[in-house]
């Protein structure tokens, strides 16, 4: 009983002496228990980090590859030339797109051969005009009449000719004369037809007494200096040659009385542009040395390569600066001559004509401003952005790796790297779809294959033989 009683007080005795202890020294051992809960912490952030980091190597089965639609080629260092970009827009060029046809005479017209949109030859008949000028129907008749005025005088001389005598040898002089005044008056009125609009044809049959009423308005012939007319696809070179205008707009209706020199229709050929661009004042000195250096410039059309056309195989040089500045926008203009291409489509037994660039169209034009060597170019779609950090994504077989880059200058089309040894000459760099190779990075882990797959060690991906047994 003596030993129960002792032991109890001990027991709390001894409780509260380590209790005081431990508080007294808590200094000592409590550190202790931080640095180890820390190093568990830290152990399980280090394994929730490294399963949040994504691998940079995905397979793909060659269905995702065809799905995705990814092409990859080998990458070599190139030149690149740095550009700015300056709005420009296709315009016509005068006196060579378009050609305005006008009345040689003054009439009514009695009959219209063409609509805006026909496609239209040299030679073709665009309309009939009765003619109601007063002086034209005079040329006719005075040309008329000089002509048999020339055949009574020469059946004189002829009469004259069979006598003898001073009398004779003088009135054969005078009839003689007599001639060559009207042969001089026939000449005239022969050019003054000529240049109303009459054919050499039309005018033999005034000589003869058939007046001219109605007088047809043709397609004029192409100047010697324009260039030779598109090639049209699905047409025949003979037909493609023939092929000269499409009417562009018709100013004229029928029974519409008409003035000479007044304008009947608008033709147009725009075989032969030109883009005109608007550059401000401080861009003046990049434009200057583009053309002392001849260097060519780039044109963005803004537009794939349309199915059908063939490629626009040509170079753009500037051929014009303009020397005055537009009050209102403060900018100058410069001219590029440009070739168009056309084609001709058929419904319903109409024809018309297309054309790949067309006036109106707003265009980009891109003037050098600084030499890039030895870098690696590539389209937009093939470089992928992650905060701070860009990546392209190489390809063996199905085994595509992600590779950081370092970006020197970016536009809407092209993309340069640094060869800085992120990657190899001759690589093979997957040129579209980055930005969805990037996504799949980070939503598998490295040891993710599709499912009844394995790999070889040339990175292609193939299907287990005995699946499905």
């Amino acid at each position: 009983m003596n030993k129960i009683r002792w032991r109890y007080p001990l027991g709390v005795g001894l409780v509260v002496g380590l209790s005081v202890a431990g508080y007294l020294t808590q200094d000592k051992w409590l550190p202790m228990l931080d640095h180890r809960q820390a190093v568990v912490d830290k152990d399980v952030s280090s394994e929730s980090a490294e399963s949040a980091t994504p691998n940079e190597t995905i397979l793909l089965t060659d269905q995702a590859i065809d799905n995705l639609g990814l092409t990859a080629k080998r990458t070599l260092p190139d030149t690149y030339w740095r550009t700015i970009q300056i709005p420009g827009t296709v315009v016509d060029r005068p006196g060579r797109s378009d050609l305005g046809v006008v009345s040689p005479v003054s009439g009514v017209v009695t009959q219209v051969n063409c609509f805006p949109g026909n496609i239209v030859r040299v030679g073709d008949v665009l309309f009939s005009i009765r003619l109601l000028s007063e002086s034209l129907h005079a040329t006719q008749s005075d040309l008329f009449k000089a002509t048999q005025d020339i055949k009574i005088a020469q059946a004189q001389r002829k009469r004259l000719s069979a006598s003898t005598g001073a009398i004779a040898e003088a009135r054969i002089i005078e009839a003689e004369n007599q001639i060559t005044r009207l042969e001089i008056a026939v000449r005239a009125y022969r050019q003054e037809l000529l240049t109303r609009g009459l054919s050499r044809m039309q005018i033999d049959e005034v000589a003869e007494g058939n007046f001219v009423r109605d007088i047809t308005v043709v397609v004029p012939d192409r100047p010697v200096t324009d260039p030779p007319v598109a090639m049209l696809v699905s047409e025949s070179s003979a037909d493609t040659q023939s092929l000269a205008y499409e009417v562009q707009e018709l100013d004229v209706e029928l029974g519409q009385q008409v003035n000479a020199g007044q304008t009947l229709c608008m033709l147009a050929n725009h075989r032969t542009l030109d883009i005109e661009g608007r550059a401000f004042p401080d861009e003046t000195p990049l434009l200057e040395r583009t053309v002392r250096e001849g260097w060519p410039v780039d044109v963005d059309f803004g537009q794939d390569e349309r199915e059908g056309w063939p490629p626009l195989d040509q170079t753009y040089r500037i051929r014009h600066l303009a020397n005055t500045i537009d009050p209102t926008n403060r900018t100058f203009a410069f001219r590029i001559p440009l070739e168009n291409q056309s084609k001709v489509v058929e419904a319903n037994g109409q024809r018309q004509m297309l054309w790949r660039c067309r006036p109106g169209q707003k265009l980009r034009i891109l003037v050098r401003v600084q030499k890039l060597d030895d870098v690696f170019v590539l389209p937009a779609d093939a470089v992928t952005r992650d905060g701070a950090e860009a990546f392209v994504f190489t390809q063996n077989v199905n085994t595509f790796e992600r590779k950081p880059v370092r970006i020197l200058f970016q536009n809407r089309r092209d993309v340069v790297l640094a060869n800085d040894g992120s990657l190899v000459p001759g690589m093979f760099v997957v040129q579209n779809a980055a930005a969805q190779l990037n996504r799949m990075t980070k939503s598998q882990s490295g040891d993710d294959l599709p499912e009844g797959y394995h790999i070889h060690a040339d990175g292609s991906l193939h299907k287990n033989e005995d699946e499905g047994k």
